[in-house]
């Protein structure tokens, strides 16, 4: 019951029991079951108290807020005591709008992690692509001195908001496990505040992290520089460079619950131990009876059943699961929760033919996109095996179709897509050496219905040091070494002169070919988000001219 005695008290306790407050105010003197389901269901994020409209005691209470003495009104605030931040009205206040107005704003503005549930429900694992969510990590004390930085990065995440950003802070007293993992034992060592942050990856605790340099103050500098690795991060989710393996959070109300739970029992029984003394037996009687009760139950339900528990039945082991086939072998290193589950143990890679090229390009259905691997018959084996590692993660996805298409046998087709770019005037001043060109490694993302395109450009990350990262075109040197007058002239005749090619070099070019799509599963996040640079053609040319 909020009166205007305790209210202000109230709407204090923000910040010593970390949650939000919802107060509920109607006409009748005891507060409807419907709010008290509410508040059942949330009570592990929200604190809910109730106003009597009709009380005489709560009318400053009403005055400072407006309150509309005629209508149901909730109110919910967070770390600003003097105006809330959502208010709902109406007479028909139903179960389900009470539900989703506190679902909506359970958690404050800069909640303090103190256990693994409540970081679990703020910085959630990432389980798709589009479902990433950054959490910026405020490492500080619990003492007055880190009282202005802890205000200024408050002000900071109020002006910053973002569905894919959550602000959070921890104590390095409470969670040094968790401040070590990420300051490498920095938090111990220096009394420095600082500013982490980190993407979870998985449930066993990976997670990516960067620390913002210069450490937090709440000056105009931090905050600038804190916005700007945020941009940063917006525009490259590669930036979180380190990884670690974050511990379970300390559970920092346990100890507050034991205290709570002790007070209530010890009001009790000096309740009980009072009645007994003062009053008579007959008014004693139903709380007796409901002792009795309580321990017969206990003792007919738990003891009885443990002491009668046998020990005959072991658990039995689990059976091994069956080894899948070689390619979801090869690509379960890649999958992980952040992408759909596929529902095949193999990756669909159909080829581009005279006969497939209109339904799988030209006629695609609208939403969806072919992905396009470019190889020749020398890198067929190595790159197909490649690319099916790379986007196996990417295969359960109903929009994506996944393709192969032979410049050995198709030598014109990717001249004439580029040609047909509006950037193609900036990317080559050589259109006459196009048949130059060696496009094997290079993946397009193509949409038939709006004809669009995005590349991808191979980039050597092997070992090889003579391996180079040059986009599209190869030097001179490296183009008559491939022969490109031959370039235009292949036919079943070459195709038995490179079968002569000896079991060495094939290996060696194997190795070179296979480090091309060493960056493929990056570039596919990106196209899953959106980000990628789109290329766009007024026509799709035909795969033969």
């Amino acid at each position: 019951q909020i009166t205007d005695r305790n209210y202000v008290s109230f709407l204090a306790g923000w910040q010593s029991e970390n949650k939000p407050s919802v107060v509920f105010f109607d006409q009748r003197a005891v507060s409807p079951l419907i709010y008290k389901l509410t508040a059942f269901s949330f009570r592990d994020f929200v604190r809910f108290g109730y106003v009597d409209l009709g009380a005489k005691h709560s009318t400053r209470l009403l005055k400072q807020f407006s309150v509309n003495t005629y209508v149901p009104t909730m109110m919910l605030f967070k770390e600003d005591t003097e105006k809330p931040v959502d208010i709902i009205q109406a007479m028909g206040m139903t179960h389900q709008i009470m539900d989703e107005f506190v679902s909506n704003n359970k958690f404050l503005q800069v909640p303090r992690l103190v256990n693994q549930q409540l970081f679990d429900e703020l910085c959630p694992v990432k389980q798709f692509h589009q479902q990433r969510k950054y959490c910026v990590l405020l490492i500080t004390g619990d003492t007055q001195d880190f009282s202005a930085g802890n205000k200024a990065f408050l002000d900071f995440a109020s002006a910053n908001k973002r569905e894919v950003l959550r602000f959070a802070y921890v104590y390095q007293l409470y969670q040094q496990p968790l401040c070590q993992a990420l300051l490498h034992n920095q938090a111990l060592l220096s009394p420095q505040v600082s500013v982490v942050i980190l993407e979870r990856r998985s449930q066993s605790g990976k997670a990516f992290y960067r620390s913002v340099s210069g450490g937090w103050n709440g000056r105009k500098e931090d905050k600038y520089r804190l916005h700007e690795q945020l941009e940063l991060l917006q525009n490259d989710p590669t930036y979180l460079s380190s990884d670690a393996t974050l511990p379970e959070l300390n559970d920092e109300m346990a100890a507050l619950f034991i205290i709570q739970w002790m007070n209530t029992a010890y009001d009790y029984i000096l309740q009980v131990y009072n009645d007994f003394l003062y009053s008579n037996w007959r008014e004693m009687m139903p709380i007796l009876s409901l002792i009795f009760s309580a321990l017969f139950i206990l003792f007919g339900t738990v003891i009885i059943q443990a002491f009668s528990e046998t020990v005959e039945s072991k658990p039995q082991k689990p059976k091994p699961k069956q080894q899948t086939s070689q390619t979801k072998g090869m690509a379960s290193n890649r999958a992980s929760p952040m992408s759909r589950t596929p529902k095949k143990d193999f990756v669909e890679v159909t080829e581009l033919t005279d006969v497939t090229y209109i339904s799988n390009l030209v006629k695609l259905k609208p939403g969806h996109i072919n992905v396009v691997l470019v190889l020749t018959n020398a890198s067929k084996t190595a790159l197909l095996k490649k690319f099916a590692k790379e986007v196996f993660s990417f295969s359960g996805s109903h929009f994506l179709h996944f393709s192969f298409q032979n410049t050995d046998k198709h030598h014109h087709w990717m001249p004439s897509l580029l040609r047909l770019t509006s950037d193609m005037s900036q990317s080559t001043d050589h259109s006459d050496d196009e048949s130059c060109l060696d496009f094997s490694g290079h993946v397009l993302a193509l949409n038939g219905y709006k004809k669009y395109l995005c590349f991808f450009k191979p980039v050597f990350t092997g070992d090889d040091p003579d391996s180079s990262s040059e986009p599209f075109f190869k030097s001179k040197r490296k183009c008559q070494s491939r022969s490109c007058s031959s370039f235009h002239s292949r036919s079943r005749s070459h195709s038995r002169e490179d079968g002569a090619i000896s079991k060495k070099s094939n290996r060696a070019m194997s190795i070179e070919v296979h480090h091309k799509l060493d960056r493929l599963g990056l570039w596919m996040e990106r196209l899953m988000e959106g980000t990628l640079p789109r290329l766009w053609v007024p026509v799709w040319p035909p795969l033969d001219e």
